[in-house]
C-alpha cells in the first residue's frame, strides 16, 4: 500500500519541536501498522497519486493553510492528528468547513493502535476502489432462468464502482472452445493432480474440462476482462461437461469467476477480491439452524487457493463433469453479498466449524457458526436469511473482514 502523508503546520510554532514530536508520532504508527508513509510534507503537487492520502494537521492555526489547498484535493479528505499543539481543534474546524462545502472527510485520532488499524482499512478500501474503477466483467450467456431476483443494475455498477458489464453470447464461448486443442494442458499442475488422484470414472471428462478453462481464458484476453460469470448449466447439453473446475482455477489466478450467470454474486466476488486478494467461495445456504446460528453452505466449485486440500467429483445435480470438493481451513470467515442495484449489502462474520461431504449436496460443503451472542445469531438468521435475503448465492471470504467490507460499502 502506498500512503501519502502531507502536512499542515502553523509558522507560529517552533519548527524543531514540531518535527521532533511528529517524527515520534509517525514512527509509532508505522511500527504498529507495518507500513511506511510516503512523506510529502507541505508539497501537495502529487496529491491523489497514492492508494490513500492523509493530511497530517500538526498544529493549531492551520485552518487558513488548508483553505488555500482544499480546492485542489479530490475525494474524501482524511485528516490525521496527534492532538498536540491544538491540532485536534484545528482539525475539527477544517472538517466543519469541508462539511459546509458539501465535501466529506474524517478525522483519524485516538490511540496508536486505533489510528494504525483505521489507516490500514482506509488504505485497503481506497486501493480496492481504484482497482475496480475501469474493470470489465463478462457475462457469458444470460443469467440462469431461476435467478429471478438477481438482475444487475448496469448503470449503478458503472457509476458507483466503475465496473462495465460485457455481454458475451454462449455461441462465442463455443467458438473459442472449438479452437482449443483437444489435449490442452496435459502437463499443467492441476492436470497432474487430476491424473494422479481423480477417480478413473472422471477421466473421460478431463480433456473437455480443461478446454473449458482455456476457452474462458481466451475470452478474458479478447475482451480484456477482469472477471466473468458463466451460464454453466448450458454446458451440460452443449458439451456434456461442466465449468466447475475451470472456475476454480480462474479464481485461484485472481480472476473472479462465478456460476450460473449470477451478476450480483460476481460483483460481490470482484469487490472482495479487490479488498482481500481472494475471489471468495460462491455458495448456496443449504441449511440454517436459527436457534444455534449455524449454517451449511455448498457449491460445486471453490477457488483452489482458498482450500487446504481438494478432491475431484462429479457435478452434483447432473452427475457428470468435474467438480471440486474442497476443505476450507477452520477459523474465521466473512459472508458478503451486494444486491444487483447496489442499494443493499449484507456482511457478517462467522467461524468455519468443519467441511463435510454429504452425497446429496453440492461438493464443497462448509458448516459455519455466525459470530455474536445466541440472540444476535438468531436475529441474523431469522431477519436476514429467512426474511430479507439478497438472492440465494453468498460469497464467503477467509478471515474476519467485516469492518473492511462495511467501510467499502459506506462509500
Amino acid at each position: 500500500m502506498r500512503i501519502g502523508l502531507y502536512t499542515l503546520t502553523s509558522p507560529l510554532h517552533n519548527e524543531e519541536a514540531v518535527n521532533a514530536a511528529s517524527a515520534a508520532f509517525v514512527s509509532a504508527i508505522e511500527a504498529e501498522a507495518g507500513f511506511t508513509f510516503d512523506f510529502k510534507g507541505a508539497d501537495f503537487k502529487d496529491y491523489g497519486s497514492h492508494d490513500l492520502e492523509l493530511i497530517y494537521v500538526r498544529t493549531g492555526g492551520t485552518e487558513g493553510l488548508f483553505k488555500e489547498v482544499y480546492g485542489k484535493l479530490d475525494g474524501k479528505i482524511h485528516i490525521l492528528t496527534s492532538g498536540k499543539s491544538n491540532s485536534l481543534a484545528a482539525s475539527m474546524e477544517i472538517l466543519s468547513f469541508l462539511n459546509q462545502q458539501g465535501r466529506s472527510g474524517e478525522i483519524i485520532h485516538g490511540s496508536i493502535g486505533y489510528i494504525a488499524e483505521r489507516i490500514g482499512i482506509l488504505a485497503r478500501v481506497e486501493a480496492a476502489r481504484k482497482r475496480l474503477n475501469g474493470t470489465r466483467l463478462g457475462i457469458i450467456g444470460e443469467p440462469s432462468d431461476w435467478l429471478i431476483s438477481s438482475m444487475p443494475d448496469r448503470q449503478a455498477a458503472e457509476e458507483k464502482l466503475g465496473i462495465t458489464l460485457v455481454d458475451i453470447p454462449i455461441s462465442e464461448f463455443m467458438d473459442e472452445y472449438d479452437r482449443v486443442p483437444a489435449d490442452y494442458n496435459l502437463a499443467g499442475p492441476v492436470r497432474n493432480e487430476f491424473n494422479t488422484n481423480a477417480p478413473q470414472s472422471l477421466h473421460k471428462y478431463a480433456d473437455g474440462a480443461f478446454r473449458i478453462y482455456a476457452a474462458l481464458k481466451g475470452l478474458v484476453a479478447r475482451h480484456n476482462l477482469s472477471g466473468l460469470t458463466l451460464r454453466c448449466f448450458d454446458l451440460l447439453d452443449l458439451l456434456g461437461n461442466t465449468g466447475c473446475l475451470a472456475l476454480a482455477m480462474l479464481n485461484a489466478e485472481g480472476i473472479p469467476s462465478g456460476c450460473e450467470g449470477d451478476v450480483p454474486a460476481l460483483i460481490s466476488m470482484a469487490v472482495g477480491n479487490a479488498l482481500t486478494g481472494v475471489s471468495g467461495f460462491q455458495a448456496n445456504p443449504s441449511r440454517i439452524d436459527p436457534e444455534k446460528g449455524e449454517m451449511l453452505f455448498a457449491h460445486c466449485t471453490i477457488p483452489l487457493n482458498m482450500i487446504s486440500r481438494y478432491s475431484f467429483n462429479t457435478h452434483f445435480e447432473s452427475g457428470i463433469g468435474i467438480a471440486i470438493s474442497g476443505d476450507i481451513p477452520s477459523g474465521d470467515v466473512t459472508i458478503f453479498k451486494l444486491s444487483g442495484d447496489l442499494k443493499r449489502s449484507f456482511c457478517c462474520e462467522a467461524e468455519l466449524l468443519k467441511c463435510q461431504s454429504e452425497k446429496d449436496l453440492c461438493r464443497t460443503q462448509a458448516v459455519l457458526k455466525l459470530k455474536g451472542s445466541q440472540e444476535e445469531r438468531k436475529e441474523i438468521c431469522k431477519e436476514y436469511f429467512l426474511k430479507r435475503p439478497i438472492g440465494n448465492h453468498h460469497i464467503i471470504f477467509p478471515g474476519s473482514q467485516k469492518s473492511l467490507f462495511e467501510e467499502f460499502c459506506r462509500l
